[in-house]
């Protein structure tokens, strides 16, 4: 048929077939396998790993997602048909193209990058949720302790007044203790002055307390 192979790079090739005119209105077949060994493989097409069908109006198509440094067969028939040997060539791919290296590179410097990104932005988002939570709690404690001081002041104030008081009413109560130590007479004419009924026996008083006991007084208790 003449079958010729072109372009051969690491990872593709063109294959380029004579028209036929058995095919006029059919299809053709384009089998390869990679690795082939003539001794061990029939051309039987269940030997070939891959098969594409082209329309009769062309002859010629790139074989692609090869592997480099790997040697192929490839056949071309018509209507899917067993191939034969002068309708298959052998060829052998090249060394992988330095675009493709660098193109490779590039993509997977890329996948890198993005997971690095992810990543980066995963920790950013728990440190920056831990910030928050950390300030939240921090700001609760804070009023709390407000809370807990304002009532020991009001504590505070409570007791410092009760104190007060208590001190209070003691001094009174020593002053009072103090005066009727001093003039005994005189507070219990005051009582008497004041509740009459509560005195059974007659009161005598002393000479100091006729002299202290105002006219009025003794009027008023005499009545």
């Amino acid at each position: 048929m003449g079958i010729t192979v072109q372009n051969i790079t690491g990872t593709t090739a063109m294959v380029i077939w004579p028209k036929m005119a058995g095919c006029a209105d059919s299809f053709y077949s384009i089998m390869y396998h990679p690795n082939w060994n003539s001794m061990l493989s029939s051309y039987s097409r269940k030997s070939f790993q891959k098969e594409e069908r082209v329309p009769t109006s062309r002859s010629s198509f790139v074989v692609e997602n090869l592997t480099p440094l790997t040697t192929y067969i490839v056949c071309v028939t018509c209507q899917s048909a067993n191939p034969s040997s002068d309708q298959c060539r052998v060829f052998t791919t090249l060394e992988r193209d330095p675009a493709s290296v660098s193109n490779t590179k590039r993509e997977l410097a890329l996948g890198i990058w993005l997971t690095s990104s992810v990543l980066l932005l995963i920790i950013a988002a728990i440190l920056l949720y831990g910030c928050l939570h950390l300030l939240c709690r921090r700001r609760r404690e804070r009023l709390q302790g407000q809370n807990g001081t304002s009532k020991q002041d009001h504590g505070r104030v409570w007791t410092k007044s009760a104190a007060y008081a208590s001190e209070e009413l003691g001094r009174q109560s020593q002053l009072m203790q103090d005066t009727e130590e001093k003039h005994p007479g005189t507070i219990q004419l005051a009582t008497i002055i004041e509740n009459p009924s509560a005195i059974k026996e007659p009161v005598t008083l002393t000479s100091k307390s006729r002299e202290r006991v105002p006219v009025t007084g003794q009027c008023s208790a005499i009545n």
